[in-house]
Formats: structure tokens, sequence, C-alpha cells
């Protein structure tokens, strides 16, 4: 017999209704109300009870179904599904990948591309193939109509105040941050902790000697010494949180004080739910700051294209060593994605994903929540939970055993010995997400 749902919708809230249907009938298979296997009611009878449309009650059980907390049976009607509940289901296990089957990987740095836009994305490289490349190397800066079209992005978007001739085009954050420490005086590198491991490594390949800079505490930094500090200011990877107005002064006074250049890498600025984008810190600075942005998080990290913005005195000394080494982005990426900035495409995959983040940052954070503390607001594409550190290693342990990598947030440290799940949601369908979250409940309840 079907259970009767106590469920009371309020017309003045925010959303949907049947959002707060699909949040209540959630929270209530969360928290045992809705055991493993109970029958809910059809939607026609739930949509009476309601006194609603029968369609928000189809909605909420679609959604849900596709989340992983319910099953439909044909012919018997809609059930919670197993493994959602907090304590283990009996006799079912997550059952582990099996030999050979690669894990799914639910990392900081794959995005979400809706595939509705994948003609432009074909038309982008078409036009590659139709136009005429370079007859010798092509400007080391890069390539000049999309320095123009970055130039105003920019401008747009992050509040950078920058000319076509101050942009230079990369192939990627490390890239750019690899020229950038070329190009400064000696000196050793402050790096976030915990942070950006392919910061540091980078650092270190360069022959510079990496401090940890306490990334919970940015505004007590002593930059003494230090030629450059790496920061990751609209979004600290892997925390979460913000830097604070007065950190930023406070930052920006240090590396005066000591004559510091900051690299201010802007990975994934975009993607804020609750807020506008906070502009660049390198707008507060052009002399002080180095300004590092990327496509991996928007198009394809495979594509391999980024950009900068620095100080005169450092754009000349890393344009001097690429024209000699004739270390540029090749042309047919810069082509297409010129190509893909004109047509429209890059904002519109920003706006589908941001939409599609802020619905899987919810549902992590509904999932995670009673189990740790969530570091700093959920944005971009993870959420990193701070958790005791058998607590963490018993959960990634589950997770690797329904066939998903949970980075630990251990491995983003270098001295600062915190511990917790980092859980990427951008490159994954919903089904995986749902699963790996099931898995990781369970092994934390």
């Amino acid at each position: 017999m079907a259970r009767t749902l106590a469920v009371v919708l309020d017309r003045a809230d925010h959303r949907t209704l049947g959002a707060q249907l699909a949040d209540e009938v959630r929270r209530q298979v969360g928290d045992g109300r809705l055991p493993v296997g109970t029958r809910l009611p059809s939607t026609r009878a739930l949509a009476a009870d309601l006194g609603v449309a029968r369609a928000v009650a189809e909605r909420a059980y679609a959604q849900l179904v596709a989340e992983g907390w319910l099953e439909g049976r044909h012919g018997a009607g809609t059930f919670v599904a197993g493994g959602t509940g907090l304590a283990p289901p009996p006799r079912r296990r997550p059952a582990p990948a099996s030999a050979g089957s690669p894990l799914v990987r639910l990392g900081t740095g794959t995005p979400w591309i809706d595939p509705r836009y994948a003609d432009a994305w074909r038309r982008a490289w078409r036009d590659v193939g139709a136009a005429r490349p370079p007859e010798g190397y092509d400007d080391p800066r890069g390539l000049p109509a999309l320095r123009v079209e970055l130039a105003a992005r920019l401008a747009r978007t992050r509040g950078l105040d920058v000319e076509p001739d101050d942009v230079r085009i990369t192939t990627g954050t490390g890239d750019g941050l690899r020229h950038v420490l070329a190009a400064l005086p000696p000196g050793a590198v402050g790096v976030e902790d915990p942070g950006y491991r392919s910061a540091a490594a980078v650092a270190e390949l360069l022959g510079r000697t990496v401090v940890d800079l306490p990334a919970a505490d940015p505004a007590g930094w002593d930059l003494t010494g230090l030629a450059a500090a790496y920061v990751t200011p609209a979004h600290q990877h892997p925390l979460g949180h913000t830097m604070p107005g007065q950190a930023r002064v406070a930052l920006l006074a240090a590396a005066r004080d000591a004559g510091a250049l900051v690299v201010e890498d802007d990975y994934d600025s975009e993607f804020r739910y609750d807020v506008a984008p906070v502009p660049a810190l390198a707008s507060l600075d052009r002399e002080r700051v180095a300004y590092l942005g990327t496509a991996s998080k928007t198009v394809a990290p495979s594509m391999r294209m980024g950009w900068l913005v620095a100080p005169p005195a450092v754009l000349d000394r890393v344009d001097r060593t690429r024209e000699v080494t004739h270390d540029a982005a090749a042309w047919p990426v810069q082509r297409a994605f010129l190509s893909l900035l004109r047509e429209g495409y890059v904002e519109r995959v920003v706006r589908s994903a941001r939409r599609r983040y802020a619905q899987r940052a919810e549902l992590v954070a509904t999932a995670l929540e009673p189990y740790g503390d969530l570091a700093g607001p959920v944005a971009g594409m993870y959420a990193t939970l701070r958790l005791d550190e058998a607590d963490a290693l018993r959960a990634h342990a589950a997770a690797r055993a329904a066939g998903f990598d949970v980075p630990l947030l251990a491995d983003h440290c270098r001295s600062a010995g915190l511990h917790g799940l980092v859980v990427g949601f951008g490159g994954c369908t919903d089904q995986q997400l749902a699963r790996a979250l099931r898995a990781l409940t369970t092994a934390l309840a």
C-alpha cells in the first residue's frame, strides 16, 4: 500500500512547487522517514492531496528518479530506491568496479558542456579548415583578433580594463604561470596551502623554492623574500571561499612592501550561483598582479587555451623569450577559440553550465552537509567537505568500490594537515553523481 506523504507547499516560496516537493521527499528519504522500498502515492493521488496540478508531482518524481532517490517499477508504482537512506540498505552494498573498468573521477577541473551546442563547436573547426594559416611562425603574443575579443570579454566579465596589447595567449594556466615565473628575478614562490598542486609543481620545476601560504588567513601573509605569490582569490582552490575585500587590500600591500608579484589564477570565477562574480584582483592593481585565465573550465581542458595579463615589464621579458623559442599556442586552436567567442558559444555554454552546476551544488550540499563541514560556499564545479581523517578515507574507499574516484582534501595539502573530500560535479552525468553520493553517504552514515 502506498504511504501518505506529509508535505506542506508554500506558494510564497521563491522555489517552484515541484522543487519544494522534490526537496521535501529528498529530505524525508535522507532522515529515514521514508525507508528504502517505501511505495509512494501515485502522482494523481499526491497532486489531489496537495491541491496542485498533476504535472507538479510528475516533475518532482521524474527529478528524484533521475537523481537516484526514487525508482519506478513497471505496473507497481514509484518506490524509494535502494541505497538512498542513511542506514546501509539490507543485503545491498556498492558493487566494486569491475576489473579493467576506469573509475569516474569526480575531480575539480572537468566541466559539463551542454551537448545542445555541439553544432557551434563543429562550425568553429570548419572555420579553421577554411582559413588560411600564417605563412611563417605566428605572433608569439597570440592571434591579434583573439586578443581583441579576450580584452573585450575581460572588461565585460571580470572588470579588467585592458587593451588587446595587454593580453597574451597561452596554452593554459600552467603555461602562463611558467612564463611569468621565468620572467621574474630570483626568489621563492608562495603558494596557498591547501592549494593547486600544479602551481607548486611548476614553481619547483623552475628551481623555485615553494613557501606555504595558509589559505585560511590571507590577510596575515608576510611575502618578504618572495618573488611571487600564487593565489586563487575568486574561488580558493580547493577550500572554496572568496578572498574578502580587506584581505585583498592587505595582500596587495604586502606584495608592494616585499616587491613581489601576485599571480592571480581566475580559473572558474564565472560559476557563482548566489551572487554576481567578484571582480578580478588584478582590477585593483594592474602593476602588482599578473592575471591568468583559462578555457579549461568553460570549453574543454583538452583545448589547452589560456590567457595572461601582466605588468608591462613582465610581458616584455615573456615576449622576448617566446620570440626566440617560438613558444606559442597552436594557431588552429586559437582560430577555433576565436570563432567560438565570436559566435557566442562560450557565453552560452557558461550560462548553461552555471544553471546545471547550481542544481548539482544544491544536491551535493543537501546530501553531504549532515556529515561534515562544507568549506566555503559551494560554487564552481566542486564542493569541499571537511571530515575527520578516518571518515574521509572510509568514504573515499567506498566511492572507489562503487566506481568513483573522489579526491581527498589531504592530497591538496603540503603542511596544512586538513582532511576531507573534494567532490567534483562537472565531469559526470546526473545519474553518476547520484550514485556517487549514495556511496559516500552510506559510508559516512
